[in-house]
């Protein structure tokens, strides 16, 4: 038997080129001819431009020299880096022990119901995205999120769909 490939008919629109390159001028002035540079590359774009964009990888490849494929295996290896735009609010749900034990996997499931994403993704209206985490470090509340720099603790399930819909309406105000 043949398989034949079905090519799409469909144009595919890139993401408008909307990243001024030019940005990351001084963080290669700063790392250039520098051992173990990678890391903080990565690290100064991600701050720069809150992810890391195609682009920033082409750059640093044609000014420093560096391999497209090393550099996607450090950014895909370490769970800092985001290859993706983020949203406004970033939802981290602690999934470690002592917050398994507390039942995460119901705050994280109404989460995902409250906001129709799933697990790593971002809302379309780009105000939120979602990531279940190892760890927070703070078991003693357990079951914990994180938006932003805000720790709520002692969750249940409603408890965290409520703040979710408090920021909903404060970002509607």
């Amino acid at each position: 038997m043949r398989i034949k490939r079905i090519f799409s008919t469909q144009h595919v629109e890139k993401e408008q080129n909307t990243i001024d390159i030019s940005l990351l001028d001084k963080l290669i002035e700063k790392y250039k001819g520098k051992k173990g540079n990678l890391i903080p590359l990565l690290q100064g774009a991600q701050a720069i431009y809150g992810y890391l964009p195609n682009e920033v990888f082409e750059h640093f490849s044609k000014q420093l020299g560096l391999k497209l494929s090393d550099m996607y295996g450090v950014a895909t290896f370490y769970s800092q880096f985001r290859l993706k735009k983020a949203g406004k609010h970033i939802v981290k749900v602690c999934h470690g022990t002592a917050c398994h034990v507390q039942n995460a996997d119901a705050i994280t499931d109404a989460i995902k119901e409250t906001l129709n994403v799933s697990d790593g993704e971002t809302t379309p209206d780009g105000m939120f995205t979602l990531e279940s985490v190892a760890c927070l470090g703070c078991c003693s509340l357990a079951p914990v999120m994180m938006i932003g720099d805000n720790t709520f603790g002692k969750l249940k399930s409603t408890d965290a769909v409520k703040v979710i819909r408090e920021i909903k309406l404060q970002e509607a105000n």
